[in-house]
């Protein structure tokens, strides 16, 4: 009975150092937020448990919960909501049920989810794309692409753009009164990487003849080649979202190489061919002087990997890999980023990089905001920052589309 106790009480003592982090003094909602955060910890855990058990992996776990918050389509008295494909590729339809004289403005939406959970049929994003087309008259659209990692990149990209060139055709904006002049593209976090370089192909292909009006990064990732920036040590246990757990996402995004995250982790994972890319995310000259703080640069090391994997160098895999040339034909831009938000630095960059080549941004930071925030605006997990986030995007959608 005696060692029974203590075995139990060592994994207490385990469990408890796993999700504890302390939660910084200015953010809303503090013991609220700390619940919420020891909560995505603990199914961390237990996920990962589990997976060194060999019970299930990691990402069939979590992907489990996620899936118990799907909703159906249902209609309001506002909204008509349907499901629907566009070439083969699950959407959801949110359609304003009030007559419009003119055609309506439009709003593509790209869900996050690290690019394997997830889905627009999550409470959060049937919410917020619900909301968006009541609150602006909008037609919304949001998209269900394929998740890793059963779809490695580029299916994400791709169900993305074949969606979006879908959606513009001449008889498909027809036939749901859109205004092929007033269409954004929006995502958030993973979402946000997809939106980014969506925008990218879609305003620099030549038979695209409708281009989008403006386009929203929300807390968006936006690099993979540099896994050691500021806002990578600074949220290093992060609030909901760490290091380490971005880090296996994305390598289960990009490769089923089970060497790739712990070479991201010491950001030993580039090819010396990537040399001249680092330019584009040199984070020295590209973050503003407060978010350098006193960090240290340290040159990532080359070359050190066995495998192959093109996708590390891929722009549509991070946007801040576009050239200049790429960049400035993109449209208005509203980019949202997060003080405590692992991937913070991105959304900053991208700031710098779009301002540097003379293309419009509106940058709104969020001094007591997390990664993720969006999807707590619905009861039981109600947050006021998920709606302020909500409202500033909804805000400036409304003054610029």
């Amino acid at each position: 009975m005696g060692f029974k106790a203590l075995c139990f009480g060592l994994f207490c003592v385990l469990f408890a150092s796993h999700i504890y982090v302390p939660i910084p003094g200015n953010i809303e909602e503090y013991w609220k937020v700390m619940a919420l955060d020891a909560a995505a910890k603990t199914c961390t855990f237990m996920a990962l448990c589990f997976e060194n058990i060999g019970i299930m992996r990691y990402e069939e776990f979590i992907s489990m919960i996620f899936k118990l918050d799907y909703t159906q389509p249902l209609s309001d008295e506002f909204v008509v909501v349907t499901d629907t494909a566009f070439t083969d590729i699950p959407v959801r339809l949110y359609l304003p049920k009030r007559k419009s004289e003119t055609p309506r403005r439009a709003v593509i939406y790209l869900h996050g989810g690290a690019y394997c959970f997830g889905s627009c049929k999550q409470t959060a994003f049937d919410f917020l794309n619900r909301w968006t087309a009541n609150k602006l008259d909008a037609v919304v659209v949001g998209v269900d692409y394929r998740l890793a990692p059963q779809h490695l990149f580029p299916a994400q990209f791709e169900d993305s753009i074949a969606a979006v060139k879908f959606f513009l055709q001449d008889k498909i904006l027809t036939k749901y009164g859109v205004d092929p002049n007033r269409i954004c593209i929006s995502g958030d976090s993973s979402g946000g990487t997809l939106t980014a370089a969506v925008t990218q192909e879609v305003q620099n292909d030549l038979e695209v003849n409708h281009k989008i009006k403006i386009q929203a990064l929300l807390y968006p990732h936006l690099q993979i080649i540099d896994s050691y920036l500021p806002s990578h040590r600074e949220n290093e246990h992060g609030i909901v979202l760490t290091r380490d757990i971005a880090i296996k996402l994305v390598s289960l995004y990009l490769s089923k190489d089970e060497t790739l995250p712990q070479a991201m982790k010491k950001n030993q994972h580039m090819p010396l061919e990537s040399r001249h890319l680092f330019k584009f995310v040199n984070w020295t000259t590209l973050l503003p002087k407060k978010y350098r703080k006193d960090h240290v640069y340290t040159e990532p090391v080359l070359g050190r990997t066995n495998y192959s994997l093109p996708a590390l160098m891929d722009s549509r895999a991070s946007p801040l890999l576009a050239n200049d040339s790429q960049l400035q034909n993109l449209p208005s831009t509203y980019i949202l980023t997060c003080q405590y938000d692992t991937v913070r630095d991105d959304g900053l960059m991208y700031v710098s990089r779009l301002q540097n080549v003379g293309v419009q941004v509106v940058h709104e930071h969020i001094e007591d905001g997390f990664h993720g925030a969006l999807s707590y605006m619905r009861s039981p997990l109600y947050l006021r920052l998920g709606l302020r986030i909500r409202d500033m995007y909804i805000s400036w959608l409304d003054k610029n589309l």
